[in-house]
């Protein structure tokens, strides 16, 4: 039998996400092509990026909205390429900051956008909704390299005395997994979080745990002197649920949980750190 040629991926900003999505895509028989600095085309090679656009099987962009209020495009995907976009499957990775502030409650893909600081986030959502992308709305991302651990050992963590702040996350690993159940899947927007929202604190003292490290002391906010970005992060409280992403992609997290992940991180990094084996992933709680 004649081999099976391979299906296009073309990836408009190849980040840390997107790379861990590309390697998940390959052993499924995905060729990536890929803008950014890691990438095999540069975003402004116009005619050579029209030319893979148009050999693509798939086109997903990780590429943030334009800053707003400095005259930026709401995308600067849709603004140069959108046209070339018009028909083709599409991957969007946005992300649930589009909720806003929903003091601690739950929300799903049904609930409200735009009511949040990340306005330009929810309109570049809503755009790419309607060009009939899979649009994957995602908490804080952590992995190798880019979780609480690093943020320990560098001395950057930080506890904040605000005992009803919760928030989701999900592996790296996760999300790219949970995009590529989704490459050939329903179009729409579905959240890719873990199973356990919490607060930072608990993120933070799981990670000392780990790491046999002391506690950073607990402050305010302006004891611990925030970014206006990291401010903005404390000043939303939200639970996102995942139950869509299981139910219609079959998705199941690898890491349910903050404990799982930050186990495994753990591991890979310090190991003569003693750790008790993964539990097994919780049931959908929607």
């Amino acid at each position: 039998m004649p081999a099976v040629p391979p299906k296009r991926l073309f990836i408009f900003g190849l980040g840390y996400t997107a790379k861990a999505i590309a390697r998940q895509a390959a052993p499924r028989g995905w060729e990536v092509v890929s803008t950014g600095s890691d990438g095999t085309l540069s975003f402004d090679d116009e005619s050579n990026v029209r030319l893979a656009l148009a050999d693509a099987d798939h086109v997903l962009s990780s590429v943030p909205p334009g800053k707003e209020g400095r005259g930026e495009p709401l995308d600067p995907v849709l603004e140069r390429y959108g046209d070339a976009l018009k028909g083709m499957p599409l991957s969007y990775l946005s992300s649930t900051g589009v909720y806003g502030d929903t003091g601690g409650a739950w929300v799903d893909e049904s609930a409200p956008v735009g009511t949040g600081r990340r306005t330009a986030r929810a309109e570049a959502d809503g755009e790419w909704l309607k060009l009939g992308a899979r649009v994957y709305r995602l908490p804080g991302i952590y992995g190798p390299g880019r979780s609480m651990l690093d943020r320990v050992r560098d001395g950057r963590a930080h506890r904040i005395a605000l005992a009803q702040q919760v928030f989701s996350r999900a592996h790296v690993e996760d999300i790219a997994a949970g995009v590529v159940a989704g490459l050939e899947g329903p179009t729409g927007a579905y959240n890719l979080a873990d199973d356990l929202p919490c607060g930072q604190n608990t993120l933070v003292e799981e990670a000392c745990r780990l790491l046999g490290l002391p506690l950073p002391p607990l402050q305010s906010i302006e004891e611990a002197r925030l970014s206006a970005m990291a401010r903005g992060f404390y000043a939303e409280n939200r639970r996102v649920a995942n139950g869509k992403a299981r139910r219609v992609l079959g998705w199941r997290p690898r890491f349910p949980t903050y404990r799982e992940g930050l186990r495994a991180l753990s591991a890979t990094t310090s190991p003569t750190v003693a750790n008790a084996a993964p539990a097994n992933a919780s049931s959908d709680q929607r």
